[in-house]
């Protein structure tokens, strides 16, 4: 086996740029549709310019993160494209250099950015796109609600300008729609305190809270018992289990916790199991990537340019994508198990390009 750090060097510091230089260009691209479709979803809100502009910002370190398989694919296709076409990959080849040495520095590169994805930008991306989701809510839905899950229970905020309630459960069941053990505090306009009432249960139906064994009290104090109370809300179950807490919005080192404390709760976390387990295969998925864009640029010349080569390897790239879409939907349905579910694509991905790159080596 041959080795030179100055050579390696050289393809590890290749290859990334190559890698940024597709990752700037698509950002940029994701950037400005983003900021126009904002602006598209609030033609009558009088958004502020501002905002929309932050609220993309806050986005792309999401987006980001979802363009970089994509970018590690087109990247490797032009680091590999570049050295084809200034002959660096022959001569290379032609001081004994198997396709396997040739890879390893690229492979290196992909598998730190996949660990580095994981472990720093993921917890970044998270925290900058919860920013996005609450105020998405504000100046898009026009919702205030929000829901986030403790190892005490469910936390609940609904409301508008005039009146706000907290409500607060010890369990739920049916994703959110029928609570146990509920406290709701009561608040005007101004967030000072209006009442505080206490039930068993309660229920959600056409956009009402019925509470079973309420005991309703005023700023005073004085409570009175009612066997059911009605709470008006604009929440619907849909609403619930959509605010209840996206998986992308969770960094990758909370989403254990999380997960334990949401089932401790009574919600479903098949999407956030899921989630999980996808992060955990990026690294594997980015050399993946890596091996396929490698396998076409080694047939650059039988497949007749540069076009035929980024066709075939984004027409990769999207069944990888599409297999991976269809695994979760299977997953999520409970047909798949979860760790299969996230796995398949990538496994599978890799086992593709490490076969396409064998056959080209070794005939």
């Amino acid at each position: 086996m041959n080795w030179s750090w100055t050579l390696n060097a050289y393809l590890a510091r290749h290859f990334f740029v190559s890698v940024m230089i597709v990752f700037g260009t698509l950002m940029l691209m994701t950037f400005c549709i983003d900021v126009v479709d904002i602006f598209n979803r609030t033609p009558s809100k009088e958004v502020p310019l501002g905002i929309v502009i932050g609220m993309s910002l806050l986005q792309l370190g999401d987006l980001g993160q979802k363009m970089l398989p994509f970018a590690m694919l087109f990247g490797s296709i032009l680091a590999f494209s570049r050295l084809s076409r200034s002959h660096e990959l022959v001569a290379t080849r032609a001081a004994g250099f198997s396709a396997w040495e040739f890879l390893a520095p690229p492979i290196l590169v992909a598998v730190i950015m996949g660990v580095v994805t994981v472990t720093a930008i993921n917890p970044i991306a998270a925290s900058l796109l919860g920013q996005y989701e609450r105020l998405e809510a504000k100046y898009i839905r026009g919702q205030a609600s929000q829901l986030a899950v403790f190892k005490t229970g469910l936390w609940l905020r609904q409301g508008d300008a005039d009146h706000q309630s907290v409500i607060h459960a010890l369990r739920v069941s049916d994703q959110g729609v029928n609570l146990e053990d509920v406290i709701i505090f009561l608040y005007d306009g101004k967030d000072n305190f209006s009442g505080r009432i206490d039930a068993t249960g309660a229920t959600l139906k056409q956009h009402r809270w019925y509470l079973q064994n309420a005991k309703v009290s005023g700023p005073e104090g004085a409570p009175k018992t009612y066997a059911t109370y009605q709470v008006p809300t604009d929440l619907t179950a849909s609403q619930i289990q959509e605010s209840f807490g996206s998986p992308d919005t969770i960094s990758f080192w909370d989403l254990p916790r999380f997960i334990a404390n949401a089932e401790a709760a009574g919600f479903s976390t098949l999407r956030h199991q899921l989630y999980w387990f996808s992060l955990l295969t990026m690294p594997v998925m980015f050399c993946a990537m890596v091996f396929m864009a490698a396998s076409f640029s080694m047939r650059l010349a039988r497949l007749g340019g540069l076009v035929q080569l980024v066709l075939a390897a984004a027409l990769c790239g999207f069944a990888v994508y599409f297999l991976g879409s269809f695994t979760q939907a299977l997953g999520e349905g409970g047909v798949l198990p979860v760790p299969v579910a996230a796995l398949a694509p990538a496994i599978g991905a890799i086992l593709l390009g490490m076969t396409l790159v064998f056959h080209q080596e070794d005939g």
